[in-house]
């Protein structure tokens, strides 16, 4: 039996296309009222998934890539995924910072993010960046956009004072499952937020919606990948962020 929930009473397995349109209506009113808004990073802010693109500058990409795809597409819990693929990659601060080079944040950047986000913040609401990728990619392209550090959710690698590589820092949320829930569900209670929105193109960005005291909604992310699971859960679904700015275009 599904559980009632009066702010969202959609969420249940049953949903006509009458209940859809409420669906995108409430997402698209917690948008323009919300006082926080979440972005999941790879697939979403990025063009890229953060780990794979380190993963073939590593040489092992084929191998990455199919963890990530089974972790994003639910397949897998991933905490577990995120294990294999570091176990696999073993990066040391020496490569990750030769990648990063490489790829200049401002490349990376998914069409009409920057622009939406300047909007968002030109609205005072304060924009994060929930990922379980890696802090020390994220950073720099947090900094393209504005986003202070301290507005970053993200794992972390962990290097011994010769640089190589030691493992993740189990302590971030984001590196077990339901750690984005948990991460916009304490952020939410900690600041006081009213409506906070979550935005992201895999599974485990729609989980934060649907924990007790997490998102007021979810908007689902296809620009990039569609991922069927999210499309046919996302409370509002899109392929461009024109769409999110034209809902905001009344704030």
């Amino acid at each position: 039996k599904k559980e009632y929930n009066s702010n969202r009473p959609w969420l249940s397995s049953t949903r006509s296309p009458m209940a859809t349109g409420t669906r995108v209506e409430h997402a698209q009113a917690a948008l323009q009222k919300a006082d926080a808004v979440c972005f999941d990073v790879d697939s979403t802010v990025i063009t890229k998934e953060g780990i794979d693109e380190l993963a073939a500058f590593l040489g092992v990409g084929d191998r990455v890539a199919a963890l990530t795809a089974s972790a994003m597409g639910g397949s897998v819990p991933f905490h577990e995924a995120l294990a294999a693929r570091l176990d696999v990659m073993r990066p040391s601060r020496k490569q990750l910072d030769a990648m990063l080079a490489a790829h200049p944040p401002a490349d990376l950047l998914t069409p009409g993010i920057a622009a939406l986000i300047a909007r968002l913040v030109a609205l005072n609401k304060r924009v994060y960046l929930v990922s379980g990728g890696f802090r020390q990619m994220i950073e720099p392209v947090a900094a393209e956009l504005a986003i202070p550090p301290t507005d970053i959710y993200a794992n972390s690698l962990l290097f011994d004072d010769a640089g190589d590589f030691t493992g993740h820092d189990p302590a971030e949320p984001t590196s077990r499952a339901g750690g984005k829930a948990k991460v916009v569900a304490d952020l939410k209670a900690s600041r006081g937020y009213s409506t906070v929105v979550m935005i992201g193109d895999g599974a485990t960005d729609m989980e934060a919606r649907d924990v007790p005291g997490g998102a007021d909604a979810f908007i689902g992310f296809g620009g990039i990948q569609v991922r069927d699971k999210v499309k046919a859960g996302a409370d509002w679904f899109v392929t461009s962020f024109d769409e999110l700015m034209k809902a905001l275009a009344g704030c």
